[in-house]
């Protein structure tokens, strides 16, 4: 793992990529012009630039590193498969042992009754299969007209146009005509940014109660499911607050309205425990995976259903399906990750010792005069940026101009921490130790203090 890998000169790698990779999310022409970041080797929670420079990866790559980097039992289990058996469908009536040995690790795995998976190739899929999967759910009920899927503002559930319209980013919807009919979108229980006077108590139960005066305005026999993430996590880490979550699993009961939990970001481990339905006491009807399935080793996602969901799509011909659903390589590759997970305990070693640690340190982060609010669940926390911390402001200049300063003093120095608007979030490997977390907030506060010299410089530091 500590070889130097030969390549050509940064400067030429970035000409190259400019001039033929579209990235995600990025302008291209700004992109050009700066020259993008070329990661050439990862171990343990460190990245390498084509520099030599190394780089704490706080996010986890984008928040599925779990294992960490360089594991070889992965690329050896990734190896076995393509010799043996590269690649087949599940089309057709038939099956390999991968996806069959990975349904019934998963079955193991999650809670209550999630005993099912339709696999796909990422979140994306999955959340798109979701959707198809819910309206036909009802249909086969004899309800064809429960089709509403009701979401949230500032959700993220995947970029396609099923899963981006489920989604309730306003960047994502200007582009492409996005939602599509018959997504509607509810208030999001982001108390730092929107309780006002109110306590966290009384804003989690107004803001799940948004559900239900949703479901009555559309009517129960008309909405289909309601999706959430346990934890916002691109919309910032917005942790709900603890009256969140038992009112709206009481609301979907009352109207009969299917739940689905997106764990993308929470699932295999990020939030201390197995799943964040665990962590915040959800029961849903469907759970959507992928990222920390695989620790991002091999691209994989899936829906999981409860039993009775899965017996009705089952007694009908599901006219759905990806030609990488249940990849065979991918599939050993989930396996070996999960088995890891579990037989090293480092799940359960994330929710006892890692992220007790990391809370204890990331607090002592809430005395800078830059941050308004720490908040963490597990391994994945957030702090946001404010001009005066006491009232909770935000900044007068445009939304995110502090952020991406300060995403810029994390980068020089070191440190790998995402800006989402002006709060600024993390998702390490599960594996980061105490050691590393100490790296990891020492990085923070000389980004933050670096950050907060800049604001001033500029005169940015102005509430709105």
């Amino acid at each position: 793992m500590n070889m130097i890998t030969n390549h050509m000169p940064t400067a030429e790698l970035q000409a190259l990529d400019a001039a033929h990779h579209m990235h995600p999310f990025t302008s291209g022409t700004e992109l050009a012009a700066k020259g993008a970041r070329v990661i050439t080797r990862a171990s343990g929670v460190t990245l390498t630039d084509s520099e030599g420079n190394e780089m704490l990866d706080a996010m986890a790559g984008l928040w599925c590193v779990n294992l960490g980097y360089g594991r070889d039992e992965l690329a050896e289990a990734a190896a076995r498969q393509m010799k043996e058996l590269p690649y087949y469908n599940t089309f057709f009536q038939t099956t390999h042992v991968p996806a069959i040995a990975l349904s019934s690790k998963l079955a193991e795995l999650t809670p209550h009754d999630l005993n099912n998976v339709f696999f796909a190739g990422s979140g994306s899929e999955a959340n798109d299969t979701n959707i198809r999967l819910v309206r036909t759910y009802w249909a086969e009920k004899g309800q064809p007209e429960k089709k509403i899927i009701i979401s949230r503002k500032n959700a993220y559930h995947g970029s396609s146009v099923g899963s981006a319209s489920l989604g309730g980013m306003q960047p994502m919807h200007a582009h492409g005509g996005l939602p599509i009919e018959d997504i509607h979108h509810i208030d999001e229980p982001n108390w730092y940014a929107q309780g006002g006077d109110m306590s966290p108590a009384e804003f989690g139960l107004e803001r799940a109660r948004q559900l239900e005066a949703a479901i009555e305005e559309y009517g129960a026999h008309r909405v289909a499911a309601f999706i959430g993430e346990p934890i916002q996590g691109a919309g910032g880490v917005i942790i709900p607050p603890e009256t969140y979550w038992p009112e709206i699993q009481r609301i979907c009961d009352k109207h009969n309205i299917l739940l689905i939990a997106d764990e993308v970001i929470t699932g295999f481990g990020r939030t201390g425990k197995w799943f964040g339905c665990e962590t915040l006491g959800i029961r849903p009807h469907i759970m959507t995976i992928a990222k920390g399935l695989s620790s991002g080793y091999a691209p994989i996602g899936g829906s999981l259903l409860c039993d009775e969901v899965a017996q009705v799509m089952n007694d009908c011909d599901f006219a759905h399906g990806y030609t990488y659903s249940g990849h065979p390589v991918a599939c050993a590759v989930a396996l070996e990750n999960l088995r890891i997970l579990q037989e090293e305990k480092i799940v359960d070693r994330a929710g006892s010792e890692v992220a007790p640690y990391l809370k204890e340190k990331w607090d002592t982060l809430n005395d800078h005069p830059l941050v308004g609010e720490t908040a963490l669940c597990g391994l994945m926390g957030s702090l946001a940026l404010s001009p005066d911390p006491s009232s909770r402001a935000m900044f007068a200049a445009d939304k995110g101009t502090a952020g991406l300063i300060c995403r810029e003093h994390c980068f020089a120095n070191g440190l790998v921490m995402r800006h989402v608007g002006d709060r600024m979030v993390i998702s390490p490997p599960l594996v980061i130790t105490h050691a590393e977390i100490d790296t990891l907030v020492e990085r923070a506060r000389k980004a933050l203090d670096l950050t907060h010299a800049e604001l001033k410089d500029k005169g940015l530091m102005v509430a709105a």
